[in-house]
């Protein structure tokens, strides 16, 4: 590493503005979690425009501010290359995060439970590929597969919500492959 970028506060006392995308919070991400896609769009801009880098790159792991991070930077007109890089797991194939240290031994065996359920989506949508390459795949069956699996966890006692969603605008999808 060359260059490390780490100031001690990025709003002063005075910060009055915002970056407020459109659209993200009647996600069904933006509805569990009020105000995070504008304080991701607020922060990343913020931090983009400080260090004009040519490439940024950003982890897979959360899709929602992947697609979040590409749209305020083509909507902006930033001269950055947004780079989704693909997410680093643990052995049980949960994902690698600083917020992992949080969780005891037996709740982050138990949150692998996420992986597993992504794997059976996949499962799904690589069978109805499989055919005659065409794919009519109803979000519907893939959700419930996934909420299945969820429950199949015992420390799982609530799912907030099971979404299948454009990967440009995370606009809710009925059938997979229709976008």
């Amino acid at each position: 590493v060359d260059h490390v970028f780490a100031p001690d506060n990025m709003y002063d006392t005075n910060h009055l503005t915002f970056v407020d995308p459109t659209g993200f919070d009647h996600t069904s991400e933006g509805k569990t979690r009020p105000g995070f896609f504008r304080g991701v769009a607020t922060i990343v801009t913020k931090l983009l425009n400080i260090i004009q880098p040519t490439n940024a790159y950003f982890g897979q792991k959360d899709a929602a501010q992947c697609v979040l991070i590409r749209r305020i930077t083509e909507d902006l007109n930033m001269d950055v290359s947004i780079k989704i890089m693909d997410t680093l797991r643990e052995p049980n194939g949960l994902a690698m995060s600083s917020r992992n240290v949080y969780l005891s031994a037996k709740e982050r065996d138990a949150a692998s439970i996420l992986y597993r359920s992504l794997c059976v989506a996949k499962k799904l949508y690589e069978e109805k590929l499989s055919g005659d390459g065409k794919l009519k795949l109803h979000a519907q069956v893939v959700k419930s597969a996934v909420m299945d699996m969820l429950k199949s966890e015992l420390m799982v006692t609530e799912v907030q919500y099971v979404s299948i969603d454009s990967k440009d605008t995370m606009a809710p999808l009925q059938e997979i492959g229709s976008d």
